[in-house]
């Protein structure tokens, strides 16, 4: 049952310090106001969430109750206090009226300053602003040579602000949720109205409903609920942390979500093909952007099957190597103690570690300690006859590859691919491979996001949309095209 707001300050005074004890950052200072300065009133806050705790919020107050300057309040009653207030009539400036000290708690929990009037059974909360957070700066994730440099914060309601500066239509629409537990993060997911599939709205809106009443510190947490197959190595859902591509998926009809305290935005539905795709795929030339995209899937096949195609062909089918290419393969495998592929376990084993290492490292030894540590490593193998050259390069190809993909969790599924596909090609050569890749494709097929087919456009085949996946078409094509698109919805 909640706890009403006393009429005594300092009922209300014992209960808020015996709820934050001991917190040392919650400010409570006593004032007067009134005739003789004889009313008295008292003030919570947090001052690690206060912006500028020295502002005089009681002067605003006593201004926005009458229309003159009054100097210090001494023609302000507790009458006049209640009748503003207690009315509900206060303007946005002058703070919201509130009844209960759960709620009191809440507020300051909030960043809000609480006002407590002896006397009255109520109190008065001010949102005086928040803590200074990161200031908008270029993505970390998402570099681009051309286009927008402006990235997402840990601040909820500004990146809904930069996004909405982007699209300043009434149709794009969204709605705040609160998760449950000890964090009781803020949640906001939005879409444009008259752009998203309804189906696709719907699925979201009754799964979002199954998130549990635990503690939500990041958007991932939100895609382990959203997705319909946990246990797959693919994601059904891509992040980002560009406002422009945030803007751009709802023009396209997606949904995202944001969470506060995180600058990752959440997209979905998403396609297999869209996890190839990058926002400056629009800010280059058609036929740039489009040669982009082939060495992106050539990448992709590279960072997948390099390794176990080269296993496959040095076990089972050297006869399909040249002659010359044959001869500095054997050659350069004489005296290695380990088949293919324990060579490529090994090596793959060692570069992951070295991935791991330079991402976890502080930024400016990180990229050092990579590079340095990959020639070292990788010449100091072959010299110890651990492993041949050929697979060195092999390895060091298929990093590569991975790194040309602009989803970063896509490259890490394809990590966890290589390994089962090394094995099948290991025991049965190019046939294993076959079998592999016949087994991945299959379930690719079977992969949906909020409903959507996963390999859309090409299961289910679909030619009008091929023009924006694997190819993209000119700028002056694709606005025609969107221009139909909304002429057809203005017309249903």
């Amino acid at each position: 049952m909640a706890v009403p707001v006393f009429s005594d300050i300092d009922k209300n005074s014992a209960y808020l310090r015996a709820r934050f004890h001991p917190c040392s950052d919650l400010t409570a200072y006593r004032w007067h106001y009134g005739p003789g300065l004889r009313l008295k009133a008292m003030t919570f806050y947090l001052d690690t969430l206060v912006l500028d705790k020295r502002t005089n919020y009681f002067k605003q107050m006593l201004q926005d109750l009458v229309q003159h300057e009054i100097g210090d309040g001494s023609e302000v009653t507790l009458e006049m206090i209640v009748k503003r207030f207690g009315n509900h009539i206060g303007s946005e400036e002058s703070g919201l009226v509130i009844d209960s000290l759960e709620e009191a708690e809440q507020f300051i929990l909030s960043g809000c300053l609480i006002i407590f009037i002896d006397g009255w059974d109520h109190a008065i909360s001010f949102h005086p602003g928040r803590f200074e957070t990161r200031q908008v700066s270029e993505p970390v994730t998402e570099p681009v040579v051309q286009g927008p440099r402006e990235s997402t914060v840990e601040n909820l309601k500004k990146n809904i602000g930069m996004i909405r500066a982007r699209i300043q239509n009434s149709s794009v629409k969204f709605n705040f949720l609160q998760t449950g537990g000890e964090s009781r993060t803020a949640i906001a997911f939005g879409y444009m109205e008259g752009i998203v599939e309804q189906q696709v709205l719907d699925a979201f809106v009754s799964r979002i409903g199954l998130l549990p009443d635990g503690d939500v510190l990041e958007t991932s947490y939100i895609e382990d609920v959203l997705e319909e197959r946990t246990w797959t190595p693919f994601p059904q859902f891509r992040y980002t942390e560009r406002t422009d591509v945030a803007a751009s998926a709802l023009l396209n009809g997606k949904i995202i979500v944001l969470v506060e305290g995180t600058g990752s935005v959440l997209i979905g539905p998403t396609t297999f093909f869209e996890l190839l795709q990058s926002s400056e795929d629009f800010y280059q030339r058609t036929l740039m952007s489009n040669f982009i995209r082939v060495l992106r899937f050539a990448a992709l096949m590279i960072a997948l099957g390099l390794p176990s195609l080269y296993i496959a062909i040095s076990t089972f089918h050297p006869e399909v190597i040249p002659t010359v290419l044959l001869l500095a393969v054997v050659d350069a495998r004489e005296g290695i103690p380990f088949p293919a592929f324990v060579e490529a376990v090994l090596m793959v084993f060692i570069f992951e570690i070295l991935r791991e290492a330079g991402i976890r490292l502080p930024r400016p030894v990180g990229s050092a300690v990579s590079i340095v540590g990959a020639l070292v490593v990788g010449e100091a193998s072959i010299n110890a006859g651990i492993v041949s050259p050929s697979m060195v390069v092999v390895i060091a190809l298929t990093g590569i590859a991975s790194f040309a993909l602009p989803q970063y969790n896509l490259a890490v599924s394809l990590r966890l691919l290589q390994l089962p596909l090394m094995i099948l090609a290991a025991m049965l050569g190019i046939f294993g491979l076959m079998i592999g890749f016949s087994l991945m494709w299959i379930h690719l097929i079977g992969l949906k996001s909020l409903g959507v087919p996963y390999m859309k456009p090409l299961a289910p085949w679909t030619v009008g949309e091929l023009q924006n996946t694997v190819y993209r078409k000119p700028l002056k094509a694709l606005m025609k095209s969107d221009k139909a698109r909304g002429r057809r919805q203005g017309n249903s």
